[in-house]
Parts: C-alpha cells; structure tokens; sequence
C-alpha cells in the first residue's frame, strides 16, 4: 500500500489532497509540521509527501518553496483541492455558547467577513483539523473550530455553518513530493528555481528565453535568498516537461543569466 505523509492532523486540506490524487486506498502519516513532510520522503519512511504551495486567495506558502532549497525531492504531481470552510463544534454547543474561534491562520483570514461579524475572539493554530481535534479531546463547550467537513465527520463534531469564506473561488495548489519526477504525459508543467545574475537585463533575458520559444509561463514569483540581503531566488512554473526539446533548450539558454538554477521537476498539470 502507498504511504503518503502530510502536515497536520486526519481531516485537514492535506488529507484530502492525498486521496484525490492517490485515492482512498491509501495509508497516510499525519505529520506536525511541513519539515516533517519533506524528510519522511527522503529517508524513505513514506514513499511520497504532499505539501500545499499556493492558494487562490491567500498566495504562496512560502514555507513550503524555501524547504525546497534544503532538500533534494522532486515534484512528482499536483492536485488543486476546493477549500469549503465549515464553523465546527462539540455537540450540544450553539452560535451563542461560543467565546472563541480557532483555526490554521490562513482559514481565519478567508473567513474575514464571516468572522468580523460573528465577533468572537480568533486564536491561531497549527493546522485546521487539529482545533477540531483539540476542541474535541478538550471537550471545549465555549468555543469552534474552522475546518472541513470531512474533519467534523472524523472526529464526530457538529457542524453550525458552511462555506463561510468570504470568496467561494477559494483553491488551494498540493505538490506531489517524490525522490523522482514523473515521466513525460503531453500535459505537463515544470517547476524551477534560479537566481539570476547581477546584470542589467539578466532577469529579462532569462524570461525571454522562454518566450522566444513559445513557452508558457504560468507562474514566477521572487524569495529572498536569506544569505544576502536583497538577493531574491525565482520560482518559476511553465508548460511542457523538462526533457522536451525546446524546454530543455530553454533551461540551458537560462544558464547564460542565471547563477543558480534547480529543476525541481516535471509532472502533469491537475485536471482541474
């Protein structure tokens, strides 16, 4: 059976980004933080990991790229998963019982709306399903947890309200870790990292090479490097897998303006 592991507690985002890809056949191992995640792969106690990198509302997990930088895995897959909050409690607790609300800070932030005018007290916490648990374990009759409905059915919560984030567009992006990348399909993206050199025009010419062969970008985004102060990596996402022709040609013109350059893998674009 597949082992796959992933941050926080059964019944988060994560957990249902596993199965959607993997389906339900699969063993999962909860992990406490994304760190975890990415060293379960490398020493081989899961065959996989799946990680969040970017949400539609809130952007990059940040966290997330920069692990990148420090170990050696491979994007392998990705899966966009649809992110329907839910306003969770212990059974028995009503609207008004309810003095605090807890959640990952992300899902208190896409909830703005909904949380401003509830006007209760929001303490963040590590993970969505894991207030949920604790709201459970605690027996906590005051308070309620933002999470998924699948995480109320896990730990056999009540639910008071649904879909309460303030965009109903709310995805959130999952990057399938492996030591390997995936073969090509025709319907793929790769993922890079580079730095460009220290030049007038270096970064515009980096991305011209890839525009003058017709090579769709659909993504970059810029990260401090952390070494230097105002020296910035790019993350960088386009069409097509790194062994085609063209990209492959793409990724060796790069190395003319770029310092730094790390493939972190091909693998088929999500179906949805």
């Amino acid at each position: 059976m597949t082992k796959v592991a992933f941050q926080g507690e059964r019944g988060a985002y994560s957990e249902s980004a596993v199965y959607q890809y993997f389906g339900e056949d699969t063993q999962v191992k909860p992990c406490k933080d994304f760190r975890d995640v990415f060293e379960s792969v490398c020493t081989g106690e899961t065959d996989f990991g799946v990680v969040p990198v970017e949400n539609s509302l809130e952007g990059s997990v940040t966290q997330n790229y920069d692990l990148f930088l420090k170990y050696d895995l491979k994007v392998r897959g990705e899966v966009v998963v649809k992110i329907e909050h839910c306003l969770i409690v212990n059974p028995g607790t009503t609207l008004a019982d309810i003095k605090v609300v807890y959640s990952h800070p992300q899902a208190l932030a896409q909830c703005r709306t909904f949380l401003e005018e509830f006007g209760r007290e929001l303490i963040p916490t590590y993970d969505t399903a894991g207030s949920v648990k604790m709201l459970k374990e605690k027996g906590l009759k005051k308070a309620a947890a933002i999470a998924s409905q699948r995480a109320a059915s896990i730990y056999d919560m009540h639910i008071l309200a649904k879909d309460i984030a303030d965009n109903p567009e709310n995805y959130t992006r999952f990057f399938v870790l492996s030591t390997k990348d995936s073969p090509p399909t025709g319907k793929d993206k790769t993922s890079i990292i580079f730095s460009a050199k220290h030049e007038p025009g270096s970064l515009y010419n980096a991305l011209g090479e890839f525009a003058k062969r017709g090579i769709n970008l659909t993504k970059i985004e810029s990260r401090p490097t952390k070494k230097t102060a105002w020296e910035y990596n790019f993350y960088l996402d386009f069409e097509g897998h790194r062994t085609e022709q063209k990209c492959a040609e793409a990724l060796d013109a790069l190395g003319k303006y770029a310092i730094f350059i790390k493939i972190l893998g091909s693998y088929p674009k999500a179906s949805n």
